[in-house]
């Protein structure tokens, strides 16, 4: 059973920063799709950052702020510079098709996700 816990998740102004862990068990992160989605009520889940083996993609929106990286089957979204839109729940993913993008459709496992809230 793949199981993903997200963590560090709180409230920052804007123009501070974060950083999220998704503890992964069940499944080794390193050669699986990984990526991180936001979700806010009353929108489509969105994917903001995806890896696998090396190859990182980025939402246009999070692009130069966000960085994801990932070790000891953790994986990580170091979250620079934010603003209020970036607030919402966090949800890391793990995928073991052969697409592997910022769509959900790439992502089998997910975890609960956790809060992040951005004042002005």
């Amino acid at each position: 059973q793949v199981l993903l816990v997200e963590s560090g998740g709180g409230s920052v102004q804007a123009g501070g920063s974060l950083r999220l862990s998704c503890e992964v068990s069940g499944d080794r992160i390193a050669t699986a799709c990984m990526g991180w989605f936001r979700q806010v009520p009353g929108k489509e889940r969105e994917g903001i950052a995806r890896t696998r083996a090396g190859w990182i993609t980025y939402a246009g929106s999070v692009k130069g702020r966000f960085a994801i990286s990932n070790a000891k089957n953790t994986l990580y979204l170091e979250m620079t510079k934010l603003k209020p839109d970036d607030s919402g729940t966090y949800i890391c993913a793990l995928g073991r098709g052969g697409v592997c993008g910022l769509s959900s459709d790439s992502y089998q496992n997910w975890g609960q996700g956790t809060q992040v809230t951005v004042s002005s």
